[in-house]
């Protein structure tokens, strides 16, 4: 059986702790062999959101082997940057011997100081949320702190961005310890159809380049992301907002700072690499799916982008 010891900090984040619970919980339905337990350095946790965690066991009665895990999700910053959570040596202590012991250390966005403080990011390849990237690397320089990832394993250390970035990590676990069938009926269970892997970057085409607000242009970046498939031609594209196919292009480029071509192509590229995570998805399918006519043009268009980390400007 593994066990999956969770940290309770003070100004938790939910979501931080709840993401990766549930991936266990569903892979218990499935019959994965797991415990999950719950720990806390202080006496009564309180959320980011005001929710209060009473009767918490503290960490030192937690009774883990190599192999386990133990999982510390994000804090509120104020606090992570406080005096009190930098003098939680005897938690930070317990930490760097879980690590020694083999036992896997896992965090969530600034979860990551903590692993810091407890001196397991030195020669380690590590991330957290966007946000807190520079400051990871200045609190810790010996860190080699990766920027624009959902998570990353270095040896028996797993760090990964913040929010739902959790999720992706518990998935990425699930598949290591499980296999990539289990772990996608898994994903299933909790309504994420397609697993992120750590390659794919924090910020997403999908919210990218919506930096305006042009309700015809969002109307179309609307339709397109539900209609990859399709052609998608500029006079579809017009017709759908009321205006000229010159208009359309002139006013996407200008709001935008990318052709439809090129937005379209970027949309074509993040599905088709998610859906790459999918072993029941066939290449041809996937093309299919994401509007590519062939499976080598897809091919060709993955190869190109993965050698030149795409960009608008290598689209078109």
């Amino acid at each position: 059986m593994k066990r999956f010891a969770f940290i309770i900090p003070p100004t938790v984040e939910l979501l931080d702790l709840a993401g990766p619970v549930q991936v266990i919980t569903e892979a218990k339905f499935y019959g994965f062999d797991a415990a999950i337990e719950f720990y806390t350095y202080q006496d009564v946790p309180v959320s980011t959101s005001g929710l209060v965690f009473y009767q918490v066991r503290n960490f030192k009665e937690a009774i883990l082997k190599e192999g386990d895990y133990v999982f510390v999700p994000g804090m509120d910053n104020n606090y992570v940057n406080s005096i009190p959570f930098r003098a939680e040596r005897e938690f930070f202590n317990w930490l760097k011997e879980c690590a020694e012991k083999r036992i896997i250390v896992c965090s969530i966005c600034t979860g990551a100081f903590a692993l810091g403080h407890a001196g397991l990011l030195k020669d380690t390849e590590c991330t957290t949320h966007w946000r807190r990237v520079k400051e990871l690397q200045t609190q810790f320089p010996a860190a080699k702190v990766v920027s624009d990832i959902l998570f990353i394993k270095s040896n028996n250390i797993y760090t990964s961005a913040g929010i739902s970035a959790g999720i992706d990590l518990a998935l990425a676990i699930m598949e290591d310890l499980k296999g990539p069938l289990f772990t996608h009926k898994v994903a299933r269970g909790l309504v994420v159809y397609h697993r992120r892997s750590g390659k794919h970057n924090q910020q997403s085409i999908y919210l990218d380049y919506r930096n305006h607000i042009n309700p015809q242009v969002h109307e179309v970046q609307d339709y397109l992301i539900e209609n990859l498939s399709k052609e998608n031609d500029i006079e579809t594209l017009a017709s759908l907002v009321g205006t000229s196919p010159r208009n359309l292009s002139r006013i996407f480029k200008e709001k935008t700072g990318s052709t439809v071509l090129e937005y379209l192509t970027l949309l074509r590229i993040e599905f088709a690499n998610t859906m790459l995570n999918n072993p029941e998805f066939t290449i041809e399918y996937i093309a299919s799916q994401c509007g590519f006519k062939t499976a080598r043009q897809l091919h060709r268009i993955l190869k190109h982008s993965n050698k030149h980390k795409l960009s608008p400007a290598s689209t078109s």
